[in-house]
This record gives structure tokens, sequence and C-alpha cells, in this order.
């Protein structure tokens, strides 16, 4: 089971600090993951940096409905 996302900080560009309940602490680099119909908005620094932690789905949440799969968040920090 993926530990839950405790916390997320906007670092710089599309790089966010993030921080799991098992103590791990990564950076993740998203650059490259905003693509599509729902990320796509998301290239727009100003709406990227304003994403919530969402602590029901245990995530990372935008306005425009888009989120990212806490598997994936946790994978891509331990990478």
């Amino acid at each position: 089971m993926t530990p839950s996302l405790e916390s997320a900080k906007y670092l710089s560009e599309y790089k966010i600090q993030v921080q799991f309940s098992d103590g791990f602490e990564g950076v993740i680099d998203l650059k490259n993951e905003l693509w599509g119909e729902v990320f796509e908005p998301l290239q727009d620094i100003n709406i990227f940096r304003a994403f919530e932690v969402d602590p029901e789905l245990s995530t990372i949440v935008w306005s425009t409905g888009a989120d990212l799969a806490p598997e994936f968040l946790y994978q891509r920090a331990t990478a």
C-alpha cells in the first residue's frame, strides 16, 4: 500500500517537494507529464503552482479538475 501524501510544496518551474506518511521526502519534476486534455492547462505556471493537497485522495489536486495518482507521486519521488 502506498503511504499517504502528507504535504507538498511548490519549489520552482514544475518541481514539487513531497512528503509521505512513511517519512520519505522527495522532489518530483512534472514538466514532461503535463500533456493531454486534463493536464495541458497546468502548463501555465500560475495554474500549476496553485495545487492543493487533498487529504481524502492523498494526492495533489488542481482547481481545473486535474489530479495525479498517489502511487505515481510516490514512485516518481523515490526514483
